[in-house]
């Protein structure tokens, strides 16, 4: 009993050394537990670390790996490009080459030989010469002509004007215009009129109409089976004295002929008039009016009917150009042959821009 109470007396002391002792002991599991999860964070986070510095190290190997290789690829189609091009344009420089040769070739060979074109000039400004001789006398003949003729108009109308004015000449009791007393002498005109006649006016002349006969006339034959008065001739009125102008000018200047606008003029339906007009155009050039059935085979049972051009007997080429080698000797100026010992001159580059008088080139 006496255990037993001293127990009971020590129980408070007992649960505060047991409550003490345990929050000791919680204290140091717990900070035990923070080093702990410390020092597994650090390794975990080391191991993590060495885990991604290995993947990158994997990644930059396979990277380099791809990278080499498109990169050698596109070193190979670069390379197969460019030497692609230097051989296309090393062809154009030997085409380019070849050309030159052939077309230097062919200049001094058909347009520009020294002798034949030297010939070929010579005889051109001969015929520009002679042709020029005669241009120019034929000039001066039509000049000639046209100053006779233009004399000869002058003259007419000088002697025209003086008969229509020959009232205005002198008489003894009063002078004329043109022979003023204020004169030294008289004017020209004054002669010109004393020279000239007056222009007297013409009558117009009736045409008769043929007679009916009497036997006709008492066999009512004719269509006029009775006689009827002859037409009274027309009554000639005189000139008018004086510088008046022609009747027919006066006439003329007030009868003007109709001149309608331009709306007046064309016709209404001038577009179907000029559709038809396309049409029958268009008709005309047409090798044949069968209209063209699509999906159909109608058209391959008639007979080919070969052109006239084709079906021809004489040589159908005569009617297309000619070659590019074809030679004509009956043009040929000289009988000589086109010589290519000599190169080409910048002299006959100008042939054809320019000339002189007597023909040559400037």
């Amino acid at each position: 009993m006496a255990t037993l109470a001293r127990l009971q007396a020590r129980s408070g002391f007992i649960k505060n050394q047991y409550y003490l002792r345990n929050r000791v002991v919680d204290e140091f599991r717990e900070k035990e537990n923070c080093a702990a999860i410390k020092i597994q964070s650090w390794f975990r986070g080391c191991q993590v670390r060495a885990y991604i510095r290995y993947l990158h190290r994997v990644a930059i190997i396979i990277q380099k790996w791809w990278r080499g290789y498109l990169s050698r690829k596109y070193y190979r189609l670069t390379v197969e490009v460019a030497y692609y091009t230097m051989k296309m344009d090393l062809y154009n420089a030997m085409a380019v080459r070849i050309q030159r040769r052939w077309r230097a070739y062919k200049v001094r060979k058909f347009c520009f030989n020294y002798f034949c074109f030297k010939e070929y000039l010579r005889a051109v400004s001969e015929a520009n010469d002679a042709m020029r001789e005669v241009l120019q006398e034929f000039a001066d003949v039509q000049e000639s002509e046209e100053k006779k003729a233009k004399l000869e108009r002058e003259e007419k109308q000088r002697e025209k004007e003086a008969r229509k004015m020959h009232y205005l000449l002198s008489t003894k009791q009063i002078p004329g215009i043109y022979n003023s007393p204020f004169r030294e002498k008289p004017d020209p005109r004054e002669l010109q009129l004393q020279k000239a006649k007056p222009l007297v006016s013409q009558r117009r002349r009736v045409a008769q109409k043929p007679s009916v006969s009497l036997n006709d006339w008492l066999a009512c034959t004719s269509a006029r089976s009775f006689p009827r008065s002859d037409i009274l001739p027309p009554i000639n009125r005189k000139p008018c004295q004086g510088p008046f102008r022609d009747i027919r000018e006066v006439l003329e200047q007030r009868y003007k002929p109709l001149e309608p606008t331009l709306r007046q003029s064309q016709p209404l339906d001038e577009l179907k008039q000029a559709r038809g007009q396309l049409r029958r155009q268009e008709w005309v050039r047409n090798i044949h009016d069968k209209t063209f059935l699509p999906f159909s085979s109608h058209h391959k049972k008639e007979k080919y009917m070969p052109s006239m051009l084709s079906s021809s007997k004489y040589d159908p080429s005569s009617s297309r150009k000619q070659d590019f080698r074809s030679e004509n000797p009956r043009k040929w100026i000289c009988d000589k042959d086109f010589q290519t010992v000599f190169p080409s001159f910048d002299l006959f580059s100008k042939y054809g821009k320019s000339y002189s008088k007597a023909g040559q080139i400037v």
